[in-house]
């Protein structure tokens, strides 16, 4: 992005604050400290509405605001949410508003249906916006094509086909990446294209009838050519069946969201070779010198949209919104040092888990309530494995949904990070259907790659750095990603390049007693061909002579010869003693001579 497109204000120099009650904006990147609503309200009424400080505060509050409306939006609820929508600034934050519809329909692909009635909405009246969302969704769609990346594929193909549906993108958009899908098929691509059939296909039978009996004809080659796999096969059968049934289980579009007629439609004609500009600028602050003017037009925009003739209604609200929060604030500021927030947050965290039907419900559940807030990522970890210990198998309900926080934001990631450590760490005190468990649940979120594969640096595979817990540990982690993955792509991923650093110690080749450890440990369970480099590594080392270490050899000296030493001089003190003896024997015997 160059300088030329946006201006990104990161930092400004700080001004000293005429009023001692007011309190200096933070204007990084974050959103800055922590200010009361009753000195928010006072730097507002003090503040220059043109000013980079009054629009950084606004802009920090759209944001929070439309990721709150976001977040809570249901097909029971959505129409009291659509004029919560309209009523913050979408034209000056439309950016915002698509990054926060992708992120949550990332989060819960089970709800894309409701986010895409949203955005239909939004796009009768604001077209500006369906047209940037649809430009990202192809950007992403083709970027995660390029990378065969088929968990994201998947989530970005049924957004498309349920925005085909509610007509805000053309339906020749469908067509023409289900031909591309199917020009070249593969496994991932076929099973990707059957998905996004299944959510479009009712839409595309009615009003692209020719282009849907293209489509199935094209399924029905690949099925009779038989070049792919049986799953696959099962797959597009599976298919077929749904098309017999009228797509009966795959509405296009439910009653509850159908919100706009057809003459208010906008369809936006998009062309899936063609590059656009997806503005990344517009997520971030940037001074608008004529900020005013701008919010005057919207609000004559909302006054048509909503119908209002006035605000002053709604000013009143907010005024009774800053005394409620005022209110809510004055209690938050007493501190809970006992632990219960940290476990009532815990038990709400584990009761959504239960108490959800699926992995998509719960992760929506999670995003809109307790882990609204990245700052809860570390109990939602904690949590999440300690629910998967408890099982009495592993169930693969509680990977899917540590595999989508992890790919929705960094911070989950390094939870789960810290996580694997510590349970490594801790795996000797566990019990061995605890640990099963939880060392499944981490080989799922490896073999996806929503965990990078740095985090088997902690562990050291030898004599003295492991315990009986740590190897079952180990153990059951490369079983499972080796009937995951398969051994083959398993030891290739060990041996790139790049993971080197934090596999020496699982694969070591500091010495040669590590060394057959590690080839020992890994044969004994059938993945010996996982250590066919470190045996290649044995060989070719050089092979040390055994060699007494010359100090005991010097040691043996010195204590031979003072042993020879000591013998030597009992022999003289013998010698000397049996000398005297006889000397003194003797001598009586000549006094007796000369006595006689």
């Amino acid at each position: 992005m160059s300088g030329d497109q946006t201006e990104i204000v990161m930092e400004e120099e700080k001004k000293p604050a005429e009023n001692s009650n007011m309190v200096t904006v933070d204007r990084s990147r974050s959103g800055g400290v922590y200010i009361p609503p009753f000195k928010l309200k006072q730097m507002q009424q003090a503040m220059d509405k043109n000013s980079k400080e009054y629009q950084r505060l606004m802009w920090d509050a759209l944001k929070k605001s439309l990721n709150g409306i976001v977040n809570k939006v249901s097909s029971t609820n959505i129409r009291n949410i659509i004029p919560e929508v309209f009523q913050e600034n979408l034209l000056w934050g439309k950016g915002l508003f698509c990054r926060s519809i992708m992120r949550a329909q990332a989060a819960s692909p089970a709800h894309t249906n409701v986010f895409c009635a949203l955005i239909a909405v939004v796009n009768t009246k604001i077209p500006e916006i369906g047209d940037l969302l649809m430009k990202r969704v192809l950007f992403n769609f083709k970027k995660s094509f390029k990378k065969r990346d088929k968990v994201t594929l998947l989530t970005y193909a049924k957004f498309i086909a349920h925005l085909i549906n509610q007509k805000v993108a053309h339906e020749i958009l469908g067509l023409k990446l289900l031909l591309r899908m199917l020009t070249e098929p593969t496994h991932d691509s076929v099973e990707v294209a059957v998905c996004f059939f299944k959510e479009v296909g009712k839409t595309l039978e009615t009003v692209a009838p020719q282009g849907f009996l293209i489509i199935q004809e094209q399924f029905r080659t690949i099925l009779q050519e038989g070049q792919l796999d049986k799953r696959t096969q099962y797959i597009i059968e599976g298919l077929f069946a749904v098309i017999k049934k009228k797509f009966s289980d795959f509405p296009d579009v439910i009653e509850e969201l159908d919100l706009v007629e057809e003459e208010d439609q906008m369809t936006h004609e998009l062309d899936l070779d063609e590059d656009y500009d997806i503005k990344r600028n517009l997520e971030y602050f940037k001074f608008n010198p004529n900020f005013s003017d701008d919010m005057d037009v919207y609000k004559e925009l909302r006054t048509e949209i909503l119908g209002e003739d006035d605000d002053e209604d709604q000013e009143d609200e907010e005024e009774e919104g800053w005394e409620d929060n005022k209110d809510a604030n004055q209690q938050e500021q007493v501190r809970d040092m006992t632990g219960e927030e940290v476990t009532a947050l815990r038990r709400q965290i584990y009761l959504t888990l239960q108490s959800s039907k699926d992995h998509d419900e719960a992760a929506h559940k999670l995003c809109s309530g307790p882990c609204k807030d990245y700052s809860n990522a570390e109990h939602l970890a904690a949590m999440l494995v300690e629910a998967c210990a408890m099982s009495k198998t592993y169930i693969r309900y509680h990977g899917l949904i540590a595999e989508r926080f992890c790919l929705l934001n960094r911070d989950y990631q390094a939870a789960f990070e810290e996580e694997f450590s510590l349970q490594y760490s801790l795996s000797y005190n566990l019990e061995t259907t605890k640990l099963r468990n939880i060392t499944r649940l981490f080989a799922h979120i490896l073999q996806c790659d929503a965990l990078p594969w740095e985090v088997l640096k902690c562990i050291r595979l030898n004599e003295q750095d492991t315990t009986s817990g740590s190897r079952i540990f180990i153990k059951i982690l490369f079983l499972e990603l080796a009937e995951l993955i398969g051994l083959a792509k398993l030891c290739v991923r060990l041996n790139e390049p790049v993971l080197q650093p934090y596999v020496a110690g699982l694969l070591p080749r500091d010495n040669a007693k590590n060394t057959r450890f590690a080839i020992n440990y890994f044969t004994s369970f059938g993945l010996g061909g996982l250590t066919d480099e470190l045996r290649e590594h044995l060989e070719q080392a050089p092979k040390q002579p055994f060699v007494l270490p010359e100090d005991d050899s010097s040691d043996d000296e010195t204590s031979s010869s003072s042993s020879s030493s000591s013998d030597s001089d009992s022999d003289s003190s013998s010698s000397s003693s049996s000398s005297s003896s006889s000397s003194s024997s003797t001598a009586p015997k000549k006094k007796k001579r000369r006595k006689d």
